[in-house]
């Protein structure tokens, strides 16, 4: 029974148990009880208030690396998040949404514009952002469907929680992200709707999009990009991809056919939106990540610590490269 243990008993199993460190069936020993019972008075311990168990304060965020980011790479914004190494990718999205949704919450004025985009990482952060109604945002998507399939890290769903979970409104981009010919594209630039989009896209404060490789994209992923066309993308000197806008390492748009069939926000509004935040996970980012920082379009990150430490030494790599080939 609760009871039949006196306070000095609970406090002496408390002690002799998580200060003492004694096993339990020594704790028994000492105050006059069987073994099975010390489980029960420590737990009767807990439930009186005897033992309070507290956690030292966790700091996901490394902010050491966060100031190396914004120093060595020019970035306004950078959040980095500390994981285990080798994290399986689902629960290192998992682990970025968890710790990063407050931090990117704080990014968010209110009734401000958010051109946003898709993708795996970008939806694990979303799904982590509180509910805030105050805020009321306009969120717009940044680029059309990439296929009939809808999945819960597209864009157009993604864009419907967080406008719900902010209170504010979703402005849908109702358009294939790709089409097959540029004169079909014009024709859907011209539509009243899509005319309204790219008003917000000019218009807009921030804009959260992921940053893919050539390689390793939405688009190849989901098979729409062809094996000719990531081949003149690659002849064309592609490293990198945001809003299926296929950029140089200089974070130039490559000029190729699917330039012209894209419908998604151009790389030349990124660069004008005050606050733009790439969400990656992944060491084979690094080239992209530095190709969309020279354009102009990628202003901040929030990315995963082991992904941030190759992405400095990528530009630190880079650096010595060019200082190396300018004293030759």
């Amino acid at each position: 029974m609760r009871n039949s243990y006196s306070d000095d008993q609970l406090h002496l199993a408390a002690r002799l148990y998580y200060v003492e460190g004694l096993g339990q069936d020594e704790v028994a020993k000492f105050v006059k009880v069987s073994q099975a019972k010390v489980s029960r008075l420590l737990a009767m311990a807990r439930e009186r208030g005897i033992v309070r168990i507290t956690v030292a304060d966790y700091e996901p965020r490394d902010r050491e690396l966060e100031t190396r980011l914004r120093v060595q790479l020019g970035l306004s914004t950078a959040i980095v998040i500390r994981t285990a190494e080798n994290l399986p990718p689902a629960d290192l999205r998992k682990t970025i949404g968890l710790f990063a949704a407050g931090a990117f919450e704080s990014l968010i004025e209110t009734k401000s514009i958010i051109a946003l985009g898709g993708g795996r990482t970008i939806h694990a952060l979303i799904q982590n952002v509180r509910e805030s109604k105050s805020l009321a945002p306009t969120i717009v998507q940044s680029m059309g469907s990439v296929d009939s399939n809808i999945n819960t890290f597209d864009a157009q769903e993604i864009g419907r929680v967080l406008s719900q979970r902010l209170g504010g409104n979703f402005v849908a981009m109702n358009t294939p992200a790709y089409v097959h010919e540029k004169k079909m594209r014009d024709a859907l630039l011209g539509l009243e709707q899509i005319r309204t989009v790219n008003n917000y896209f000019d218009r807009a404060h921030l804009a959260v999009i992921g940053i893919g490789a050539l390689d390793n994209s939405v688009f190849t992923e989901r098979r729409v990009l062809k094996q000719n066309e990531i081949e003149a993308l690659r002849d064309a000197g592609a490293v990198g991809e945001a809003c299926g806008r296929y950029f140089n390492a200089a974070g130039k748009e490559c000029d190729t056919p699917w330039r012209d069939c894209v419908m998604s926000i151009e790389l030349s509004q990124l660069a004008k939106i005050p606050q733009v935040i790439g969400v990656v996970t992944g060491n084979d980012r690094a080239p992209s990540i530095m190709a969309a920082i020279k354009g102009g379009f990628l202003k901040g990150i929030i990315i995963d610590e082991p992904s941030a430490r190759t992405l400095l030494n990528y530009s630190a790599q880079s650096t010595k490269t060019k200082s190396t080939k300018k004293k030759k």
